[in-house]
């Protein structure tokens, strides 16, 4: 017998609201079109992000952003007076680093790692003992040329195992290159991407995403990047595992489907929600489509919670 698909509840009053409040224990929340519109906060994130402690919820903070480290989320959270400890908060860039001590048993000390993409990767690393190299090295902003880059002078880092790509808003040619050079060593160098995004939202605007980015060194180097954020499950068994959760009393809030929805519904959390304030359209949201699932619910913004329950 064919389980039946129920359609996408949208939660549009107060009974929806505390029906849903109540179902879950922990929420795990997407940051970039769900809480905030790069520096814009949106209507009452402030407000239900209290109103959920108060009521005695937990809540995780899930971005495939890299470009900021964990440390800086914090502050980030901190500048729209909202208190969140660093434990709460997992990012592609954490969780590409976690994959490459756990998964690929490089070691802190000898292995190092070359990125193409911002500080929050090398943050990261750098807690955990790792020596990363590119990034935002300020050799890499100069024009490229092969016979007087500073690293391709004395050869490639022999000691360099892995690349981590993810976004990069400086994104040239000098870094495209010398990481092609990196990834051309496959036999003793890893390919990892942060997260598959390929745009995402600000406010008035959807620019390019990690995703985009990383795929032009896959398709220049011939290779395929293991990716560490959502929807990978890599990420979502971190953190079940560090906060002891129980998947069924767990709902994924987000702004895409591709990747939020995903990431709930493959990682088995008991409930998934849709923001209409990111990526996504309420028509995409009931189509049916086997390129993305539905959510379990959907509401315009998520400070709509707040409004109906007060």
């Amino acid at each position: 017998m064919t389980a039946t698909v129920m359609d996408p509840i949208k939660i549009t009053n107060e009974e929806l609201s505390e029906e849903f409040l109540n179902k879950y224990d922990t929420f795990l929340f997407d940051c970039d079109g769900v809480l905030w519109l790069g520096t814009h906060l949106l209507p009452h994130t402030k407000e239900i992000l209290s109103q959920l402690t108060e009521m005695g919820k937990q809540c995780v903070f899930v971005t495939n952003n890299s470009t900021k480290s964990r440390a800086a989320y914090t502050k980030k959270f901190a500048g729209f007076g909202i208190t969140v400890t660093e434990d709460q908060i997992f990012t592609s860039g954490y969780a590409s680093a976690v994959y490459v001590r756990d998964f690929l048993k490089l070691q802190p000390g000898k292995d190092k790692i070359w990125i193409f993409g911002e500080s929050g990767i090398s943050e990261e690393l750098s807690l955990m003992g790792f020596e990363s190299l590119g990034g935002t090295d300020p050799r890499l902003d100069t024009p490229f040329n092969a016979s007087t880059s500073p690293f391709l002078a004395n050869g490639l880092d022999e000691n360099v195992k892995c690349v981590i790509a993810g976004l990069d808003n400086k994104i040239n040619y000098h870094r495209l290159a010398i990481t092609l050079q990196y990834l051309q060593k496959k036999d003793t160098v890893h390919f990892v991407g942060t997260n598959v995004d390929s745009t995402f939202p600000q406010k008035g605007f959807t620019f390019p995403g990690a995703g985009s980015m990383v795929e032009s060194i896959a398709f220049s180097s011939g290779r395929r990047p293991s990716y560490c954020g959502k929807p990978n499950m890599n990420m979502l068994n971190t953190i079940i595992s560090a906060k002891k959760l129980d998947r069924s009393k767990c709902c994924m809030v987000g702004d895409r489907l591709n990747t939020d929805m995903r990431f709930g519904v493959e990682g088995k959390l008991g409930g998934t929600l849709l923001v209409l304030s990111g990526i996504e359209t309420e028509e995409r949201a009931l189509e049916a489509s086997d390129e993305h699932p539905n959510p379990k619910y959907y509401i315009e913004k998520l400070g709509d919670i707040y409004e109906y329950t007060h």
